[in-house]
């Protein structure tokens, strides 16, 4: 990533982005492999950023416009080698900071995702052992078991696999929640439903343990982590106010006699030297300031970890008591919730630890100063100075006298104060909340603005200064003062970080600001307007040969589906249908009714009688058949049924 940020530097002719990336990519690493030559490791980053800070400064007669040649190649290299191994260099241990804080810090939810990812990668090989175990004798199910017991134990983090007492106590919390007899309906889940209740039973047990460590029945291995938060918070705070207070000393030290060189005139000790100190100092005391404010907020964290630790705790023995069962539906959503506060002061122990371990590696940044202007040199010079505080100078400028007035002269200029503007103290200061006069007027002096004179709000900026008269001036000419305050930062690189110019060096941006965490330079951002066009069918057509449109179709493949021969059909009653109940009712069929004449009467025909004659028993040799009419006529068959 930095070869890409530090081509933004050079104009490359007649070569392709690969290649110049490559051209890059050797420079940083020749540079590297230099400094390793001549005995001092540095890290390809801190080179990438180095080559940054050498173009940037004017001094080294760098014209990014033309084509980088072979001598300018040679004499970057060179500068940048040069510098790397300085000794005693203020400047240099100070670029080292930022590029070491910026690799390392982030915030509290980014290290919290990175700290679980990291566990959960080192967990996945025995998860994976469990999930794709295919166990059948009893030798390999109790192998299984055990294996289940030690995931519990390593993703809990209460103890270590290898004790005895502590697998003993596990296995038993285990058993009372699932019995090694269930393993049959586990090994039956899918793989994904298997690292679910894995991660379930691990919460669950973990409940169990703590709230047996709270009645005395058990607890081995785990550590009594609110109490030894409550010793470790208060320490490391204490740790970084004493160091900070130091840091402070020295910037107040550092101040005074810079201030004192403005007024006498005076050479000695060195003005860039003492310049350098008074920036290694504040970014050391800004980077203190944000390691303190994570401990605060850890501390609020551990505070309410508490409240809700023993309000938990308190529902788990009313809920139990003395009973010999209870419902799970009722108890292991509580214990599911007291391993996630116990979960909670496991992670303010890992960031407390970071924390430490951050603060313990930047004093080492801060020995050149020190070693450059030691006590026996600076106690002659502060005699008769009075050494102030930032508090002390804000306090003094903070009556309504100091206030700028408005004035005819400040065109398209605004003075914001506390009174007439909402969130006042919220305000993004610009240079950090520093004085940009002070920067521009006194070569790069850092002292903290106060905001109370008035903060001059010009183009979506906003400054703060340390006098009426300062204001006044700055607010004369803002664009002249801050490209002095651009110049300094060309000269000392390490204002770029720590006054937050990277609007004005797009390339490099503050560490908490950057789209990649954990990188400090960036590429430039470009802005153009563009148009585009889609098609008018962009997805090709597709048909589905399986594609089913008829619903009773689809009902038909899902009563094959679910295969009902092989299924039992259950009937339960339910509260709903308790009270219901079959209705019979009786009604009374239409009747049926006759009615009778006077006389009754009747006629009937004769029934026509024909048969065929001579079909058989003819003695001649042909067959000659007639019709025989024997039906009766009328008055005959009258007379016959009278």
């Amino acid at each position: 990533w930095y070869q890409r940020r530090v081509r933004g530097y050079f104009t490359v002719v007649a070569m392709s982005r690969a290649q110049a990336e490559s051209v890059i990519k050797n420079i940083i690493r020749e540079i590297a492999q230099e400094c390793a030559v001549k005995g001092q490791a540095v890290s390809e980053t801190l080179v990438a950023f180095m080559v940054k800070a050498v173009v940037l400064d004017p001094d080294n007669q760098f014209n990014v416009e033309r084509t980088l040649t072979k001598d300018d190649v040679q004499k970057l290299i060179k500068t940048c080698v040069d510098r790397l191994l300085m000794n005693n260099s203020p400047s240099l241990d100070t670029i080292k900071m930022q590029v070491y804080f910026d690799m390392n810090y982030t915030n509290r939810n980014e290290f919290l995702e990175e700290h679980k990812r990291v566990l959960e990668s080192r967990l996945q090989p025995v998860m994976r052992e469990i999930t794709d175990s295919r166990a059948r004798t009893r030798e390999e199910l109790e192998a299984l078991y055990r294996k289940i017991v030690s995931c519990v134990l390593l993703r809990s983090g209460l103890g270590s696999p290898t004790d005895i007492s502590v697998v003993r106590e596990a296995t038993a919390a285990l058993q009372s929640v699932f019995p090694q007899t269930e393993l049959g309906t586990f090994m039956s889940l899918t793989k994904r439903d298997k690292e679910r209740q894995l991660r379930e039973l691990t919460q669950i047990v973990t409940g169990i343990r703590l709230f047996n460590k709270e009645c005395g029945k058990g607890g081995e291995g785990i550590d009594n982590l609110p109490s030894i938060l409550n010793e470790a918070i208060p320490s490391a705070t204490m740790n970084i106010e004493n160091e900070l207070n130091g840091t402070r000393l020295f910037i107040s030290r550092y101040t005074a006699l810079i201030e004192r060189q403005n007024a006498e005139n005076i050479e000695d000790p060195s003005p860039d030297v003492l310049r350098q100190a008074v920036i290694n100092c504040r970014q050391h005391e800004a980077f203190l300031k944000v390691l303190l404010n994570d401990v605060v907020v850890a501390t609020d964290q551990v505070n309410s970890l508490e409240r809700d630790l023993r309000s938990v705790l308190i529902q788990l023995q009313n809920t139990i008591q003395s009973k010999t069962a209870v419902p799970t539906n009722q108890v292991y959503p509580k214990f599911i919730s007291l391993a996630k506060i116990w979960t909670g002061f496991q992670d303010e122990m890992v960031l407390l630890s970071v924390i430490s371990n951050i603060q313990a590696n930047l004093e080492p940044f801060t020995k050149s100063h020190k070693e450059v202007l030691p006590d026996t040199l600076l106690q002659p010079l502060l005699t008769g100075l009075i050494l102030r505080t930032d508090d002390e100078r804000i306090a003094e400028t903070s009556g309504l006298t100091e206030r700028v007035e408005h004035a005819p002269h400040f065109k398209n200029l605004e003075f914001l104060f506390p009174e007439t503007t909402r969130n006042f103290s919220q305000l993004p200061l610009q240079y950090k909340g520093f004085c940009g006069y002070s920067i521009a007027v006194h070569d790069r002096l850092l002292i903290p603005g106060n905001p109370l004179i008035g903060v001059l709000r010009y183009k979506d900026h906003f400054f703060c200064f340390t006098s009426k008269e300062a204001a006044v001036k700055f607010a004369a000419d803002p664009d002249r003062f801050i490209a002095h305050i651009a110049d300094a930062a060309k000269r000392s690189p390490e204002l770029i970080q720590l006054l937050e110019l990277h609007m004005q060096f797009s390339t490099i941006t503050p560490y908490g600001k950057s789209a990649e965490p954990g990188h400090m330079i960036e590429k430039p951002l470009t802005k153009r307007d563009s148009g585009i066009q889609t098609e008018v069918h962009p997805i090709e057509s597709h048909i589905d040969p399986d594609y089913e449109w008829n619903e009773w179709e689809m009902r038909r493949k899902a009563v094959k589906l679910a295969n009902l021969r092989t299924r039992i059909t259950h009937s339960v009653q339910t509260d709903l249908s308790n009270f219901r109940r079959n209705n019979a009712s009786q009604v009374y069929l239409p009747r049926g009714k006759e009615t009778q004449t006077k006389r009754e009467k009747g006629t009937s025909v004769p029934k026509p009688s024909v048969f065929i004659a001579g079909l058989r028993g003819c003695k001649t040799s042909t067959t000659e058949a007639y019709k025989v009419d024997l039906t009766l006529d009328v008055n005959t068959h009258n007379d016959i049924c009278d």
